[in-house]
């Protein structure tokens, strides 16, 4: 076999490789352009429209071999994704998983999407490089218990998801009464220790509502009903959105001080894209000044209580009076060493 043959079956499996198989979105699956930055290495040409057209050669042999596919058809530009789980032992293995691994750092860690990176580290990497007994995440605060689920229920709920199936539930609200409902799935969220459905009611076409699986007391897929799909749902925009904190995340511009390991934590991971900070003057109780654009959600609200003294809120007006007020609440209730505040 010629050295330009091997290299170019390495160069398709990188290609293929680099595709994710699930796509949450079009605009989520790359495109040439992207593909071509990433594997800039592996295309080397007079022109970058050139190159371009010897990827373009490659997708389309990758395509007709039914490895991988268009999620627009007819689209511009064509995005794609993966569609084999094919495990390649072809030597050497550790080698070509390192190269696995270099091309997702090239995809996701210039867009700090670092989650992204390590779920498919995890599920699609082929070879000996990281699995779950040498990786781990863990959230930053205290993980409460997942709660107790009817296993006919998850199991329903993601038989529906699967089969693209209506979903008729009993759903216990939060006054504790029971009612029958019709629900058409549109995605699985799993929220700290609860998971939540995504979903349409009854014969509604908005809003898509989120529904607590621990909430069902029963749940059966309707095999001969079809389930909706939402227009213009997307799961990642609507956790952007704050959806998934049961709020629509109206954009605010969020202005604080901070100091000690809140400082230190806010300058390596911002807010949100765009923040911007400067130190505070010479005498002042606080080390920075940070500002970014972020949903007003109850998860944001949560977390700059958490904060405690370590930052103050100083714009918008009314959050900062909220986080007063709560704080206020707060130590009213330390205010008796005792515990005894609430006695009379």
């Amino acid at each position: 076999m010629s050295a330009i043959h091997t290299t170019r079956i390495e160069r398709l499996k990188r290609l293929e490789q680099l595709l994710p198989r699930e796509v949450s979105s079009v605009d989520s699956a790359p495109d040439g352009a992207r593909l071509l930055a990433i594997l800039g290495d592996a295309y080397t040409a007079k022109s970058d429209t050139a190159r371009l057209r010897k990827l373009q050669r490659d997708l389309d042999e990758l395509v007709t071999d039914g490895r991988i596919e268009a999620v627009n058809p007819g689209g511009k530009p064509l995005r794609y994704r993966r569609l084999t789980d094919n495990v390649n032992d072809d030597p050497p293995v550790l080698q070509y998983a390192l190269q696995q691994v270099r091309d997702l750092i090239a995809e996701y860690v210039p867009l700090r999407q670092l989650d992204r990176f390590w779920q498919r580290v995890l599920t699609e990497v082929e070879g000996p490089v990281l699995d779950r007994t040498r990786l781990r995440i863990v959230p930053d605060t205290l993980r409460l218990q997942p709660v107790e689920l009817h296993p006919k229920v998850l199991s329903a709920a993601i038989e529906a998801l699967a089969k693209g199936r209506a979903l008729d539930i009993t759903y216990r609200n939060a006054e504790d009464l029971c009612a029958p409902v019709r629900i058409h799935p549109q995605a699985l969220l799993q929220r700290g220790p609860i998971p939540y459905l995504f979903a349409l009611k009854n014969d509604e076409d908005a809003p898509v509502r989120l529904y607590a699986l621990h909430r069902m007391v029963r749940a059966e897929v309707a095999s001969d009903t079809p389930a909706r799909a939402a227009a213009g749902f997307d799961l990642d925009q609507a956790i952007a959105r704050g959806q998934a904190d049961f709020g629509q995340g109206e954009l605010i511009d969020l202005e604080l001080r901070v100091r000690g390991y809140l400082a230190t934590v806010l300058a390596a991971c911002p807010l949100a894209p765009g923040q911007w900070f400067e130190d505070e003057p010479e005498g002042s109780m606080f080390d920075l000044r940070v500002s970014a654009r972020v949903p007003s959600t109850g998860q944001l609200l949560r977390w700059l209580l958490g904060a405690g003294d370590n930052l103050e809120v100083l714009s918008p007006p009314d959050l900062r009076h909220v986080v007063a007020v709560q704080a206020g609440k707060m130590a009213a209730i330390y205010s008796d060493p005792s515990g005894a505040s609430d006695a009379v």
